[in-house]
């Protein structure tokens, strides 16, 4: 297993109802990060309750600034890599080893959960699949699942993400996009695909025109 600092990170937003549990079973194999962005329920002081330290930004600003402070906080603590799940329990974290050990196997800039789409509902299936298909292009490059929040980010990629301007989801492609760029290597480890009935974040059509730019975005990077 690799033997430098390594702290799983968790963004969270208004999830009283899981954070607990999550935090609870990631604890059992990393120190724990919670950026509580913007909550108005318990979400924070329950996280603090299960043991993890907790950083609080209001009001609400993204996934992605929520991401970037944790990555901020985590290199100030020394941290030559963070794992990133989400908090609302579509994420086991019970599989954390088996990130550390792919890691421990090939240090990739990043390595991300693939899911697997047969198992997921099927308006999610076809949105998904239809973004991998469009990232896959831009990039010139198969990606197998590029909105699986479920990552292991080495030292140098986070450092690289501190200046992204992107605020939201878009972080997660933008990851992609640097770590291909700059040649740090990316690689993937199956996991779990779970739905429970969660509340989505995203607003279809808001999401939609943010997705084609940030591809484009991706597309231009590439190509410079």
């Amino acid at each position: 297993m690799p033997e430098e600092k390594i702290i799983a990170l968790i963004p969270a937003h208004n999830e009283r109802l899981h954070i607990t549990d999550v935090v609870t079973a990631a604890r059992q194999h990393l120190p724990v990060l919670v950026v509580d962005d913007g909550s108005t329920d318990e979400t924070a002081v329950l996280a603090e309750a299960a043991g993890a330290q907790v950083l609080r930004q209001t009001p609400n600003q993204g996934k992605g600034a929520a991401l970037i402070a944790g990555f901020k906080h985590c290199l100030a603590q020394g941290a030559g890599a963070v794992v990133t799940l989400d908090g609302d329990g579509q994420h086991d974290p019970d599989e954390i080893p088996a990130f550390l050990k792919a890691y421990a196997r090939q240090p990739a800039g990043m390595i991300i959960g693939q899911r697997d789409y047969s198992q997921m509902p099927v308006f999610r299936r076809s949105t998904n699949t239809i973004g991998r298909v469009m990232i896959s292009l831009a990039l010139g490059q198969y990606i197998p699942d590029n909105q699986s929040g479920y990552r292991l980010i080495r030292r140098d990629l986070l450092e690289l993400l501190l200046d992204s301007p992107e605020k939201g989801f878009e972080l997660e492609v933008d990851m992609i996009t640097l770590c291909l760029k700059y040649k740090l290597g990316l690689a993937w480890v199956p996991i779990r695909t779970i739905y429970a009935g969660q509340a989505s974040h995203i607003r279809p059509l808001r999401h939609l025109v943010h997705y084609v730019r940030i591809v484009w975005k991706a597309w231009r990077t590439m190509h410079s």
